[in-house]
């Protein structure tokens, strides 16, 4: 299937590592002209120069801290001056720290909402002009699998993981006239730095070893496995594409089915 991303600009927030760079692999592999970003610019560059190389796809970076609405900005403003435009945003940021309801105060709480969800907002309105100058885009939002179930002992990643969810199926409703698509896509256990983290930490927590978890973990998943991030990749780049033509305002799981909500 021709996705129809050769020569299309998308700019990929948090992409030199894990599913973000993921991502902005795929699309480039498609011929999509890629921006990417994050706040390590030694990575963003080694990334920019092993994507480039793999792909022959025009690659450029720009670092930035999503919670600052400049660096945002500056980011778009960035993609648009080295692509001509913006034709597909994905948005993707490392989760909030792990922990229950009590073990937090009003700064980290502010600084989830920072980071996970107004960081979107942020995006989206930056990008928006440029879509609506194009006729149309995409945006795909990462989140995680606690979009459709919580995830114990992540109750700030919870809660605003949700937000993303509401702002995605109101932006919905509101830019489809605009030819503006917006999904939310939601990775279950896949191995990632995020992954072995929480691996980490639960292993540590219990007196166990990460294989042991690891060995759980896969145990509730039908496909009896971690995903790749190459695989959800490729889920992602189809949403980010101009072959997705009537899907928008969806919440959807790459987990391998381990969330058993309907």
């Amino acid at each position: 299937m021709d996705l129809g991303l050769r020569g299309k600009s998308v700019l990929v927030l948090a992409a030199s590592k894990g599913i973000g760079r993921a991502i902005a692999t795929e699309l480039a592999a498609e011929g999509a002209n890629v921006m990417i970003s994050s706040r390590d610019e030694s990575a963003l560059e080694a990334t920019a120069t092993e994507i480039r190389n793999a792909t022959g796809a025009e690659v450029a970076y720009l670092p930035a801290d999503v919670t600052r609405d400049e660096d945002i900005r500056a980011l778009v403003a960035r993609t648009v001056e080295s692509f001509g435009g913006v034709d597909a945003l994905v948005t993707n940021t490392g989760g909030p720290p792990p922990g229950n309801f009590e073990d937090f105060g009003d700064d980290a709480w502010l600084g989830a909402f920072e980071s996970t969800l107004l960081n979107i907002v942020r995006a989206v309105r930056a990008v928006l002009p440029h879509m609506r100058e194009g006729g149309g885009g995409r945006i795909v939002n990462v989140a995680s699998s606690s979009i459709k179930q919580p995830i114990e002992g992540l109750t700030l990643s919870n809660t605003f993981r949700a937000g993303i969810v509401g702002l995605a199926k109101s932006l919905s409703g509101e830019l489809g006239s605009d030819g503006v698509l917006i999904n939310t896509l939601g990775p279950g256990r896949i191995s990632t730095d995020r992954s072995a983290g929480l691996d980490a930490s639960n292993a540590e927590a219990r007196g166990v070893s990460i294989e042991e978890i690891r060995r759980e973990m896969s145990a509730r998943i039908p496909l009896d496995r971690y995903g790749a991030p190459e695989e959800f990749a490729k889920v992602a780049t189809f949403l980010a594409s101009p072959a997705n033509s009537y899907v928008t305002g969806q919440s959807i799981l790459v987990d391998g089915g381990m969330v058993r909500a309907l």
